[in-house]
């Protein structure tokens, strides 16, 4: 049985979900999640989870993005990027001072209002089956962080690269969006690249034609504890070993409290995420194959 993290340079047109599809079918195994959704005309690293690997999902979708994205002023869309219907088109004459002057006002703690062609629920329902019967409805906006967000270039009167570092949950079609709208031009998003996600990068990234062709596609994973690698390993004995696999806690009376990466000692296989915590440690999430 697969188990591990596979990065893939998701291919425009695919959804996310797409992507997990075809793999299950590649692996013969249905427990397969992917760590962040890609809207459909973006592409870039997309951490897909195989087997056991699945229960690491909810640990890295928390974990900062990285995008490169096409902005193009002048244009307002319904979806707030190039692939919707146009519902403004204005002149622009915005130097590339001009936008990073008004960038300064995205970086840091802001506040989002979530776009109506998102897969976000209010009321019981999606807001983009209520964008396309035409309907708008009040969205609260959210609390996002822009930790980093540059100007990569110019490639037109109107249309500049953008580095955008972000937390989770942040759109980055609204921000191109909203920058325009500060601009007082419009503007939308026209392309998307995620270059990094929860500490995957886009050097560990297969294209998805390369996995399918791929004699032996497992041999494509990397073990699922790299998701942790910024936690400290404790390698156990047998007797915390055995607890950890008996779901029991394990006493290390005097170690400092937080997060640990705990490994069998005698075969180093990765047993799990725990948590210490008055003197013992305490598993958060178990990764050892039952046997």
């Amino acid at each position: 049985m697969a188990d591990g993290v596979l990065i893939i340079d998701k291919p425009s047109e695919w959804t996310s979900q797409d992507v997990c599809a075809k793999l299950r079918g590649v692996f013969h195994e249905k427990r397969i999640g992917h760590g962040g959704t890609l809207d459909p005309m973006a592409t870039g690293v997309l951490p897909v989870f195989v087997g056991r690997a699945t229960r690491a999902v909810e640990f890295v979708m928390e974990g900062e993005k990285e995008y490169l994205a096409g902005l193009r002023l002048g244009l307002v869309t319904n979806t707030q990027d190039t692939t919707g219907e146009v519902l403004e088109q204005r002149p622009v004459s915005v130097t590339r001072e001009e936008l990073e002057n008004a960038l300064e006002r995205f970086r840091g703690d802001i506040l989002q209002v979530p776009p109506m062609y998102s897969a976000i629920k209010i009321g019981g329902k999606k807001l983009y089956e209520l964008a396309r019967k035409g309907r708008e409805v009040e969205r609260p906006p959210r609390k996002v962080t822009i930790h980093a967000l540059t100007v990569e270039g110019q490639t037109g009167e109107g249309d500049f690269s953008l580095r955008v570092r972000c937390s989770k949950g942040t759109y980055v079609r609204t921000l191109c969006h909203d920058i325009g709208a500060v601009l007082g031009c419009g503007g939308c998003m026209s392309a998307l690249r995620r270059a990094m996600a929860s500490g995957f990068s886009l050097a560990q990234a297969h294209p998805l034609e390369e996995v399918l062709a791929c004699p032996d596609p497992a041999a494509l994973l990397l073990p699922v504890d790299g998701c942790f690698a910024q936690l400290p390993r404790l390698d156990l004995p047998p007797k915390g070993t055995r607890a950890v696999r008996n779901g029991q806690s394990v006493p290390r009376p005097g170690l400092a409290a937080g997060e640990y990466r705990l490994y069998d000692g005698e075969t180093g296989e990765f047993l799990a995420l725990a948590r210490a915590e008055q003197g013992r440690l305490v598993t958060v999430k178990s990764f050892f194959a039952v046997k």
